[in-house]
């Protein structure tokens, strides 16, 4: 897909890698563990290791099965991360004694009554470094990057969730419509990537919708979108940049229950003020679609023959948090700190910055 950015600026050039030497990540728990129960919690620091690799490695420490260890999110390998894990209490002197691997350090442990399970986690804290960045790109980094984190961003799926070719999603979209069930972990995510592929259209086009009434007059992006005069008039009014409509599932912000927009400014009000965020249909089954114009902008990214997985939604914009950058002029480095919400990539932080893709290309 051609991603809409939601900033105007131009684009600022920097080199970036993702590697364990560059690209650092660390779980921050939803909640404080007890410090007592039958489950051992692990803070695990790992390099160049996916959190596949990872469960696999403990359960052949443990004679575990992979199943019955527990983790709050998926960590790329081509990283320095530090997330945590639970397994019964019962293993734990069998992994002291069998995890020996370089590539895993334990840094804490603690117990908890109940085992982790997935997204138990308030987001992610990154520190990556970025190489070849110009004095005068440095500094306008920066201020972008707090702007950012005023203004917030669109919530796109990131590169990796589409594989190497960018195309995994085909993939998807031919398992869903055979109407088979799933098979293993593969098929689940060839399809949720089609599910991720159908939301970031929606989303770009949304972001697509609202620049252009940003930066038009009323008059000249009501004939752009082909819509009333005076809907573009209400939508303008309204004070952030993405644009509510009405029938938006909205949802507490950074976390909370799903409500359906009846009042169009308290609610812009609130979204303006980070209380609360429009969210964006991942289709599947089980799911509740947007109403009224909101479900009209949807409707063309909705799959209803996709019901092999558990639908969602998914915040469209969110807010990146304790933002700091460093830069180091001898060397041309730029290291930036922030915090996202779980499930948001720090790719799409920093590709909506620079303004360009962070794909990696192969030969």
């Amino acid at each position: 897909m051609q991603k809409t950015y939601a900033y105007t600026h131009q684009p600022i050039n920097f080199d970036f890698k993702q590697t364990v030497e560059r690209f650092f990540v660390e779980e921050i728990p939803l909640y404080h563990f007890s410090g007592t129960g039958n489950f051992l919690i692990l803070k695990i620091k790992k390099t160049d290791m996916s959190t596949w690799k990872l469960i696999h490695v403990i359960s052949q420490a443990t004679g575990l099965e992979e199943r019955d260890i527990g983790y709050a999110g998926l960590k790329d390998k081509n990283a320095t991360t530090i997330q945590y894990i639970s397994l019964p209490k019962k293993y734990e002197k069998a992994l002291e004694k069998n995890l020996t691997t370089e590539r895993v350090e334990i840094l804490e442990k603690t117990y908890n009554k109940a085992p982790i399970k997935i997204g138990h986690l308030k987001g992610n804290r990154f520190s990556i470094i970025l190489h070849g960045v110009l004095p005068k790109d440095a500094k306008f980094f920066r201020t972008t990057a707090l702007k950012m984190q005023k203004e917030g961003i669109p919530n796109y799926y990131g590169y990796q969730r589409f594989g190497e070719d960018s195309h995994s999603f085909e993939q998807g979209k031919e398992i869903a419509h055979s109407g088979k069930k799933l098979k293993g972990s593969k098929e689940k995510l060839l399809v949720s990537a089609y599910q991720s592929h159908l939301f970031n259209n929606w989303l770009s086009m949304r972001v697509k919708l609202s620049s252009t009434i940003a930066q038009y007059p009323a008059d000249k992006a009501a004939k752009k979108l082909g819509y009333p005069l005076e809907l573009v008039k209400v939508l303008a009014q309204q004070p952030q940049f993405f644009k509510l409509f009405l029938g938006e599932m909205m949802q507490a912000y950074p976390y909370g229950r799903i409500t359906l927009l009846e009042d169009m400014m308290q609610s812009a009000t609130r979204f303006a003020q980070k209380k609360i965020s429009p969210t964006g249909l991942l289709c599947g089954a089980n799911v509740e679609r947007s109403r009224s114009d909101a479900y009209h902008l949807e409707e063309p990214f909705d799959d209803r023959d996709l019901s092999t997985l558990k639908g969602d939604r998914r915040y469209a914009w969110i807010w990146p948090e304790e933002v700091e950058t460093h830069y180091e002029s001898e060397s041309k480095r730029v290291t930036v700190k922030f915090f996202l919400p779980k499930g948001s990539y720090a790719t799409t932080f920093l590709e909506e910055i620079g303004k360009f893709s962070l794909k990696p290309t192969f030969a």
